[in-house]
């Protein structure tokens, strides 16, 4: 049986981290893993900053395990914008540390990547506004088939429970 949220579903559009390398979307960041995505972008004023902070605290909850066994992702919402380089210094202004990734790349890949995460509005004038968040971290295990989503604006503990909701193997507790 093939998986719901394989290669398929969310398919291998190329993407350029935030130090500058190219990666496929499933085969190099979701395939095997459990993987969190949130959007935003550099020059937001609005709740990206807040949210990314509150991921570093995340971030700092999980310790040596991000990018070993829980791999986090921030994917712009202004691709237009953000280069490589602009989402560089936007994770190290907010002291982000390895195994983070921010992620950029064409337009029309990113719209796509977003919906594919469930990252939109069904209403397409609120969808179309760049400022609009849906202020939301999609948490993954490709291994497990197991998606969800939780507020990115709540406690870093109910993200970590979120996180090991869907891998209760690998994930560490509070």
């Amino acid at each position: 049986m093939a998986k719901q949220y394989g290669a398929e579903y969310f398919s291998n559009v190329t993407l350029t981290t935030h130090e500058g390398r190219t990666v496929r979307f499933y085969d190099d960041l979701i395939r095997d893993k459990v993987v969190t995505f949130n959007m935003m972008y550099a020059q937001c004023d609005g709740i990206c900053p807040t949210m990314t902070d509150n991921l570093v605290r995340v971030q700092s909850l999980l310790g040596a395990r991000v990018g070993r066994d829980v791999f986090m992702y921030s994917i712009t919402l202004q691709p237009e914008q953000d280069s490589p380089q602009d989402l560089k210094i936007y994770a190290a202004v907010h002291g982000v540390k390895p195994g983070w990734q921010f992620l950029t790349g064409r337009p029309a890949d990113i719209r796509f990547i977003r919906y594919r995460l469930g990252f939109f509005d069904p209403d397409p004038i609120i969808d179309n506004t760049k400022a609009t968040h849906t202020g939301a971290i999609r948490v993954g295990n490709d291994v497990a088939e197991r998606w969800t989503m939780t507020p990115a604006l709540t406690g870093p503990e109910h993200i970590l429970a979120t996180i090991n909701h869907v891998d209760r193997v690998r994930a560490v507790r509070p």
